[in-house]
């Protein structure tokens, strides 16, 4: 290396032999260490058609008698070589010094070392490199300057028995905490083997590099963090920025734009993955997403859009989001919210299996929008679990009276679950009779179990403020096991204490919830064992729309029928079962609803409708159980048209357990069985 070059540091690393670079030696050790470097420009010197001069041998080499090493271009023809006689002379010295001024400049460094670690030569771009590196000014030795970041160097060249090749390639070495120079946070070093005894290390800051990668990576992640990775869609961020954008631009625009946004739930999808696993409910996501592309690309082409349009992201679990930005009129969302929901509705193919997936949905217009994307979004999904009570299958649009519902629900919710742990709930029973000929109580045939809630502040809470309350917040299961048991134990109770004035059976009502449950089976088995029921004992009551609802729930009324209990048709003529189809659900009983029985004295219309009904449940052997019952003249007719028991007001009330001790001691339930 040339004087100017090496200073400080640098000069301390380098060998003494490159260091006294002013005598007469210097020429010619140089160009012995750098000898390699002339076959490149030999070989470029012959593909232009003549010959380079060899190296003259140093002096060292002259007196060994070694001679100095012939370029590939030594053989070439008589003819050539008077050619290249003919040529000037080169000034190799001159060249030299480009070299180092190159090597100098050069944006990584080299190390030629030994085996061992020892530094024969570097250059001062490695030099300044290293001491980032190193805790000493000048190291010495290339293991000793890398211990801190690349301790495993030296056991690296020990294990390479090739005589030549790369040992690693742009290792990166973070600075330590504390380097002598901070300029550079990440060096790159790349390892090779020249001969076995000579090793060359390059370094280079790879800051830059690793920064950018950095940023790359970030902004990837970024993207991904908009991306729903399961279907494609964005996801919901982006709903949320994209609403809030239209809401912001809406706010200061004359006339305000129309927008709306549409939020999809799938009914019952936890169904789908634990039927068929979540293999089958991602790809039902899938599928449904693909058509939702589909339906909104069809909805711009219809509606020669322009503009960002229409977006669909997926926001939840089995939930997605539809932003419409280009309605003509914001009326128009309607007719896109049946759109979407028939063509969801439509038969998907999962694997061998073809299912019928039913997706509820809730809507916003501009002018019910709150001025916050995410706001947008809960006000949606209130409207969508208010369509899904409604029946499913369905939209429901927004209104701010939504809000406060949805907020008396969250409170009765909050309540609910501790009403659970503080055993705020009971069971009351009201009695089912066997119609005597004039309507009177010939004796108790059974008792329904009902639940009460009795909350510290409200008293009383009535089923009807808490049952879909739980129903929809998934406590349906712990509040159903909890009246099944307590009912269960009271029954026996009784059985044990009353003899014959015991009722005979006990009616428990199983919610739709309850019954898609996969350890409702279970459960029921646990109650009954826990406290030696007799099955046949046991009577489970399901409304009529459930019953007839779809196959899924009739399996599950055929396993529990299958534990030997009995099932009964609650409410029934309110749901979508005819006469008709009576025999193809799996009941033992029919319950007639209260509806038909108060008009059954007064409307010829309910009287046939009843006597209907009493007539195909007896061609069925199906049992009769009229509800609501308040009148004698009800009971009286009611049993002259066929119906063998009653329930209602003119019997009884629901009774807590000891008012219904007493109530069948009394009598007033007739005779014993």
């Amino acid at each position: 290396m040339h004087p100017s070059k090496l200073s400080g540091p640098e000069a301390a690393v380098a060998p003494a032999r490159v260091g006294a670079l002013d005598d007469g030696l210097r020429r010619d050790a140089a160009l012995d260490d750098l000898r390699v470097l002339s076959h490149a420009a030999d070989a470029d010197a012959s593909a232009r058609g003549r010959a380079a001069a060899p190296l003259p041998a140093s002096p060292a080499a002259a007196a060994s008698g070694v001679a100095a090493a012939a370029p590939l271009s030594a053989r070439a023809t008589t003819a050539d070589a008077a050619q290249a006689a003919d040529a000037p002379a080169i000034d190799y010295a001159e060249r030299y010094r480009t070299l180092l001024n190159f090597l100098d400049q050069a944006p990584f460094g080299l190390v030629r070392f030994a085996p061992g670690g020892a530094i024969e030569m570097i250059t001062p771009a490695a030099a300044r490199l290293l001491r980032a590196l190193a805790r000493t000014p000048a190291p010495g030795n290339l293991y000793s300057a890398l211990a801190g970041v690349a301790p495993q160097l030296p056991q690296l060249i020990r294990d390479c028995s090739a005589a030549s090749g790369t040992l690693c390639e742009a290792l990166r070495l973070d600075l330590p905490p504390g380097s002598l120079e901070a300029e550079a946070g990440v060096i790159a070093l790349t390892l090779v083997k020249v001969s076995p005894t000579t090793l060359m290390a390059v370094l280079h800051d790879a800051t830059s590099e690793v920064r950018r990668e950095q940023r790359q990576l970030d902004q990837r992640l970024s993207d991904l963090a908009r991306i729903d990775a399961l279907t494609g869609l964005p996801n919901r961020t982006v709903a949320i920025e994209r609403l809030q954008r239209l809401s912001d631009a809406r706010a200061g625009a004359d006339p305000a734009p129309p927008f709306a946004l549409i939020v999809l739930n799938v009914d019952r999808f936890h169904q789908i993955n634990d039927s068929l696993g979540h293999g089958a409910g991602d790809e039902v996501l899938r599928l449904l997403a693909a058509r939702l592309g589909t339906q909104l690309r069809r909805h711009a082409r219809d509606e020669g859009a322009t503009g960002p349009g229409a977006v669909a992201t997926r926001i939840g679990n089995d939930e997605f989001a539809i932003v419409l930005d280009d309605l003509r009129r914001g009326d128009d969302v309607h007719g896109i919210a049946m759109r979407l929901l028939d063509a969801l509705a439509l038969p998907l193919r999962v694997g061998a299996q073809q299912l019928h997936v039913r997706v509820s949905a809730g809507v916003v217009l501009a002018a019910q929008a709150a001025r916050s994307g995410v706001e947008m979004l809960n006000d949606a999904h209130i409207a969508m679990c208010e369509a899904r009570r409604a029946g499913r299958s369905r939209y429901g649009v927004f209104e701010p009276a939504l809000r406060e519902r949805a907020a008396s629900r969250g409170l009765v919710e909050e309540g609910l679950r501790g009403a659970l742990e503080r055993q705020e709930l009971y069971v009351v029973y009201q009695p089912v009779v066997e119609l005597g000929d004039a309507g009177a109580a010939l004796h108790c045939s059974g008792v329904e179990a009902l639940v009460r809630w009795r909350h510290p502040q409200r008293g009383i809470v009535p089923p009807a403020e808490f049952i879909g309350i739980a129903e929809d917040s998934g406590l349906i299961g712990a509040l159903g096991r909890h009246v099944l048991e307590l009912a269960c134990a009271q029954f026996m109770r009784w059985r044990a204490r009353l003899g014959a004035r015991a009722p005979r059976t006990l009616a428990v009502n199983v919610s739709r919830a309850q019954l898609l449950l996969p350890d409702l089976v279970d459960m029921v088995r646990d109650a009954m064992c826990s406290t030696e029921l007799p099955p046949a004992c046991l009577q489970l009551e399901v409304t009529e729309s459930l019953a007839a609802e779809d196959d899924e729930v009739r399996v599950a009324l055929a396993d529990l029928k299958a534990l030997g209990i009995a099932l009964a048709l609650d409410d029934f003529g309110t749901g979508y079962s005819s006469l008709s189809s009576l025999h193809r659900l799996p009941v033992d009983l029919v319950k007639i609803d209260r509806s038909f029985v108060s008009h059954v004295d007064s409307s010829p219309y309910h009287r046939v409708l009843v006597e209907a009904t009493v007539q195909v449940a007896r061609s069925l052997n199906l049992g009769t159980v009229a509800e609501g019952i308040e009148t004698q003249a009800q009971a009286r007719l009611l049993r002259q048209l066929g119906c063998e028991k009653g329930q209602g007001y003119l019997y009884s009330t629901p009774l807590a357990a000891p008012a219904l001790e007493a109530w069948l001691a009394s009598g007033a339930g007739g005779a014993p069985a």
